[in-house]
């Protein structure tokens, strides 16, 4: 509207100047700019913490969690999208199309070496860039490509007050004390909220949507990184959401399990040939006294309440989306940095007493059971290169770009794919060098052909190390170790790791077991070189 206006205000003009017809050019190139900024799409990537494979409705889950849902049924649903199996790694290799190892983030939180982040590639294509919620590194993301940045630093922290006690209010339970918070350039160490309605996924939505209102947007596609941190612990959310969910997991660990694979495999999610499923046993929670399950349940009603509410907060974003009719020309992907947490909290302050759980004195987990009804059907869980660590749900929207909305896509794919996407949508050139520095080629492949359900090309195997664990996957076979012990899957019959081939079929497994060894060696020769 703005263009034609200005055009028209052109047309006003006496006619036959030099200085209508300069008028008239400059205008007209400025609209043509406009026209063509206007037909790149706009790209939303949402990242949550430590979720399961089952969690969300549209993969089985009994959550709420429409506004995903509906995404998933006008979009595509990915069955094999996999993460680092922890988080830091995972937003490292995602914001930077290389593996962590590549990057300089494969054992702790630190600068971004030898990478260019997403804002650093886009933003000289037009775009304006964007990015919100846990970065989990060093480095302020204001300061590496995005035109915003505001959110947590670090790992995790109290959704309600992630800095000081504040006065009225019960200490906040805390696993440390220093965290780090950015808003642009002003960093805070710690940052206490003087909002007491302060709740990290809500706040982490409301700047984009404050953001999508600047007129420095005007004309420009723009990228959004929305990185929550729910549901990682401690389990905090809004009373009414918990509510929502009392009396849901009276059941126990097993049903809700059993209940959950039953609608995978009618969503056609699960191929149950190739799926050696065994549920938590009925007895395991009929041990329990009335007092652990009553904590228990709280639990998972606290857990389902942090996705009700991330999935209210994309309602939001959707809405403001179709408001500034801006929906159709919006890429939207949704996936989670690693599988189901089984850990310790390991908080220096928090609650015992169960009238306590989800509010700020508290540092809650869902504990070792619930994680695996999360990641059902898989194997393990966060911080572990087995299934349950690293397959993450994975959903991509793309308004008539779909050639079957509603379908599944069962090919592999990893987050070292989403900058190849994010490439190829944007028309942006993957920089050699940036800021005199070289760069680490993508490791990835665009994911565009699996819009038309088509396989994706891949020359080289997956690979994933963290801890004293690691993986490869090439084509179907799947070898995973942990500490010394290695395993060998064959996928086309074994999704969920049950039957180790590592003796019946040793040449296979010594060829995978090299390619992981020359893989990390590379890029350990790489690292010692930045």
């Amino acid at each position: 509207m703005q263009n034609i206006n200005t055009l028209s205000g052109i047309s006003r003009v006496r006619k036959g100047g030099f200085q209508f017809v300069s008028s008239l050019l400059l205008a007209l190139g400025a609209y043509l700019s406009n026209v063509h900024a206007s037909e790149k799409p706009n790209i939303i990537f949402i990242l949550v913490d430590d979720m399961g494979y089952g969690d969300l409705g549209c993969y089985g889950s009994e959550i709420d969690t429409p506004n995903l849902d509906s995404l998933a049924q006008t979009g595509l649903r990915f069955t094999q999208m996999y993460n680092t199996s922890k988080c830091m790694p995972s937003r490292a290799c995602l914001l930077t199309g290389v593996y962590a190892q590549d990057c300089g983030m494969d054992s702790k939180p630190l600068n971004l070496l030898n990478s260019v982040t997403f804002g650093e590639a886009l933003r000289p294509a037009g775009y304006r860039t964007y990015a919100s919620g846990k970065h989990h590194g060093t480095e302020n993301l204001f300061d590496r490509g995005f035109d915003h940045y505001y959110g947590l630093r670090d790992g995790c922290c109290n959704f309600w007050n992630p800095g000081e006690k504040r006065e009225g209010e019960a200490e906040p339970g805390r696993k440390r004390k220093i965290l780090h918070w950015c808003d642009d350039a002003t960093q805070y160490s710690p940052y206490t909220p003087e909002d007491r309605n302060f709740y990290t996924t809500d706040a982490f939505t409301n700047k984009p949507l404050q953001w999508l209102d600047e007129k420095e947007l005007e004309g420009k596609p723009f990228f959004l990184y929305l990185a929550y941190t729910a549901p990682h612990y401690p389990l905090h959310a809004h009373p009414k959401d918990i509510e929502k969910y009392k009396g849901k997991y009276d059941k126990g660990y097993g049903a809700i399990q059993k209940e959950r694979y039953k609608r995978m495999l009618e969503m056609g999610l699960i191929d149950p040939e190739k799926t050696d499923f065994t549920p938590i046993a009925d007895s395991v929670w009929q041990r329990l006294d009335p007092d652990e399950q009553a904590k228990e349940k709280r639990r998972m009603e606290i857990y389902a309440a942090m996705l009700d509410s991330v999935d209210q907060n994309i309602g939001r974003l959707l809405k403001k989306l179709k408001e500034q009719n801006k929906l159709e020309n919006t890429i939207i992907m949704f996936a989670s940095d690693n599988g189901a947490c089984a850990e310790k909290s390991g908080a220096k302050v928090f609650s015992k007493n169960i009238e306590d759980f989800g509010n700020v004195a508290s540092y809650e987990t869902v504990g070792q059971h619930w994680a695996t009804v999360q990641n059902t059907p898989f194997r393990k869980w966060k911080n572990a290169s087995h299934e349950g660590g690293i397959r993450t749900p994975f959903i991509i929207n793309y308004p008539n770009k779909i050639k079957h909305p509603g379908s599944i896509y069962h090919g592999p794919t990893h987050f070292i794919d989403i900058m190849p996407t994010a490439i190829e949508l944007s028309g942006a050139s993957y920089p050699t060098h940036y800021k005199g520095k070289p760069v680490t080629p993508m490791q990835g492949v665009s994911i565009l052909p699996a819009l038309n359900s088509e396989a994706l090309t891949r020359e080289q195997p997956l690979f994933w190390k963290w801890r004293n664990g690691g993986a490869v996957r090439q084509g179907n076979w799947k070898a995973v170790y942990s500490g010394k012990k290695w395993e060998l899957f064959d996928f086309t019959k074994d999704h969920n790791e049950s039957n180790d081939l590592s003796k019946e079929y040793p040449e296979k497994m010594n060829i995978m077991k090299k390619l992981h060894q020359d893989w990390y060696a590379r890029t350990l020769s790489a690292t010692l070189e930045l």
